[in-house]
């Protein structure tokens, strides 16, 4: 059963696909990849991305390994693969399986799920659709907690700390960030070291820490870029996301009475 429901989860993402024009990307020997077959292939392979996300040398990354891929399959054909047993078998269980996931997909979005049950739903997993408190920040590492203070009085008496924070970054920091400027990602509480974390989340927007924040990696000068509050994800938005939650919760118990109907009536010999 866990088989099955794995193939219903990798299958039915197809039905994710929204492209409008299957605009012609490479040509192969007369074969045509298209635009909506590269997207197909990004989504089943990198989680959370689009063709259209990737960069430029991704993008050609992605339809070189579709044209090898192309290649493959042409060169397989010439060994009457096809006509194989043992590929014929598992052909039939590809097939079996494929029957399966439409059949599954097809019972779960005939479940109807209301409007007020979604929002009970919603109202009893509060915390699952809050947002944290998160905050963006700049930040320059250095070795030595003299080169941290110099740092800072630098910036102390500079008329445009944004501007001069990003220059010191790129300048004095050792950080892998120093090229962006010291720029990091939007993060959590969590997801930073405590030391790290605390100073970040005391400060106010445009202000930027004036002593030295000792960590296990050196000395750094934080300056907060954003901060965003704990949220409530509104209804609206996760509305989808619930029905779907609903419909499989529904969709287990459905299966289960089914499997015992079936079972009644199957002439079922277990060696």
């Amino acid at each position: 059963m866990r088989i099955i429901f794995k193939l219903f989860f990798f299958f039915s993402s197809f039905g994710l696909l929204t492209l409008s024009a299957s605009e012609v990307l490479a040509t192969v020997n007369d074969f045509n990849i298209t635009k909506e077959e590269v997207n197909e292939f990004v989504i089943n392979s990198i989680p959370g991305m689009t063709y259209d996300t990737l960069t430029e040398f991704q993008k050609k990354a992605v339809v070189n390994q579709m044209v090898e891929r192309r290649l493959y399959l042409e060169d397989a054909k010439k060994l009457d693969i096809e006509k194989n047993p043992h590929y014929q078998a598992e052909l039939k269980k590809l097939k079996e399986n494929l029957l399966l996931d439409f059949w599954m997909k097809e019972k779960v979005e005939e479940i109807a799920i209301s409007d007020a049950a979604a929002k009970r739903y919603y109202r009893a997993s509060i915390e699952k659709f809050t947002q944290p408190a998160s905050v963006k920040v700049r930040h320059i590492l250095v070795a030595t907690e003299e080169d941290a203070i110099a740092i800072i009085a630098q910036l102390q008496k500079s008329n445009d700390i944004h501007q001069k924070f990003i220059e010191l970054a790129k300048s004095e920091s050792t950080g892998p960030s120093s090229k962006n400027g010291g720029e990091l990602d939007w993060f959590v509480y969590e997801q930073m070291v405590p030391e790290f974390s605390e100073a970040a989340f005391n400060l106010k927007k445009g202000e930027f820490t004036t002593r030295p924040v000792k960590t296990q990696f050196g000395y750094h000068i934080i300056y907060l870029e954003d901060k965003k509050e704990k949220s409530l994800i509104p209804y609206e938005k996760v509305k989808p996301q619930i029905v779907k939650a609903l419909r499989m919760e529904r969709f287990k118990i459905k299966l289960e009475n089914l499997s015992k109907k079936l079972k009644k009536t199957a002439n079922i010999s277990v060696k």
